[in-house]
């Protein structure tokens, strides 16, 4: 079947290379940060980028990868948004940004998640490593398995919340790489969209919650993600941004004070959503394929693309005629949610340019001989077998 979508950008090139782009058309853009990126969240495709894999000290954009594997504990089940954290002394003693946990208080993950997303909090941070992983150490190592699993080169962890340390670093190619990741659990946004809000709110003293992400009050569409700062880093920001159906991932680093950071950060997404718009052509929630079951608890088992279907274009660009194939893997019973069970392929004259995984969305189990019976017995007394 032919469907209708734009020209390309869905070629494992340009997942590296920016498009190509008149020198004057970003040649004001970023003029003293020393190092950012523009990437389109879906694809990973690069729109602009400086200096994108050059080490450097990212401060609190460290905190991404912790987020990452906290939101993973909670949907693997290991973790609960109400489960209770206590503060260690380490923990409450980091200094820095934090939200002031005194030793031995306890708040929730979701609390805690509040004060990493919104303040940027070290303490917060610490606390939920321990409560992970028993030590910050050993939940530094899994940040680093994190992004070595992610394919990236250019970052190394020494602690859990960015401060600066000899041998802490990443780059703006693989802070962008980190913030695609972490937007894949949507849960993030509910925390980094956040303008303000309260921690210990019905105490006796509570702790007012502004998120330092300024980008959210005057840049329209801007729902997060992570601010940085210290003396190594100077200012930094992963902003990420959505209009239409384009959400886009800006990386500035290394810029000498926030407004600087801040007003760099909208240029750059500006140059991203006037030259550039998102064709979907199917969205995650759109039945791909639809498979009936014999043996099983379901009737019909229905294939979804584990993400939406986009093309990305240069606005202007001229529609070309594409094809999709699907092709899907043997079956067996049980299935589980968010299973693999096969892949949907882009072609353009009979090349391929993206493959997307199908996958069901329930739990699938097969029927018991006892179910089997009953079930054509049902048939045999209907008269309909």
């Amino acid at each position: 079947m032919k469907l209708k979508i734009f020209l390309g950008t869905f070629l494992p090139l340009f997942l590296f290379f920016p498009f190509h782009v008149c020198a004057d058309e970003t040649s004001s853009l970023l003029p003293n940060a020393k190092a950012g990126i523009l990437m389109e969240a879906n694809t990973g495709q690069i729109l602009f980028e400086k200096n994108k894999d050059t080490p450097l000290a990212v401060a609190s954009m460290t905190k991404m990868v912790a987020q990452i594997l906290i939101l993973e504990q909670i949907e693997q089940g290991k973790l609960k948004w109400t489960d209770i954290v206590k503060a260690s002394g380490n923990a409450s003693g980091m200094g820095g940004s934090q939200i002031y946990l005194s030793t031995g208080e306890e708040l929730t993950v979701e609390e805690m998640m509040k004060g990493i997303s919104m303040a940027s909090a070290n303490d917060a941070t610490v606390a939920m490593a321990e409560h992970i992983s028993g030590t910050e150490i050993a939940f530094v190592k899994k940040m680093n398995e994190k992004v070595k699993s992610l394919g990236l080169k250019n970052t190394q962890f020494k602690n859990a919340t960015g401060l600066d340390e000899e041998g802490h670093y990443s780059s703006a190619y693989d802070m962008a790489m980190i913030a695609k990741e972490l937007l894949k659990h949507e849960e993030i946004l509910r925390f980094s969209s956040l303008y303000e809000d309260y921690l210990r709110k019905d105490t006796e003293n509570p702790f007012w919650l502004v998120n330092t992400n300024r980008l959210l009050r005057s840049y329209e569409g801007v729902d997060g993600l992570k601010t940085g700062h210290t003396d190594a880093a100077r200012y930094c920001l992963a902003a990420t941004a959505k209009k239409n159906n384009l959400r886009l991932i800006a990386i500035v680093l290394g810029e000498e004070n926030s407004k600087i950071r801040n007003n760099e950060t909208a240029s750059l997404l500006d140059y991203g959503f006037q030259n550039f718009q998102m064709q979907i052509i199917k969205t995650k929630e759109e039945v791909m394929q639809k498979i009936p079951l014999q043996k099983a608890n379901q009737s019909l088992l229905k294939l979804y693309p584990q993400e939406d279907i986009g093309i990305l274009q240069k606005k202007g660009e001229q529609a070309k005629d594409y094809q999709y194939d699907i092709k899907l893997s043997p079956l067996q019973l049980p299935i589980q949610k968010n299973q693999k069970l096969g892949t949907v392929e882009v072609k353009l004259d009979n090349k391929l340019i993206e493959k997307v995984d199908l996958i069901s969305r329930k739990d699938i189990q097969p029927l018991s001989f006892l179910e089997l019976f009953m079930r054509v017995f049902k048939k045999v007394i209907s008269g309909t077998f």
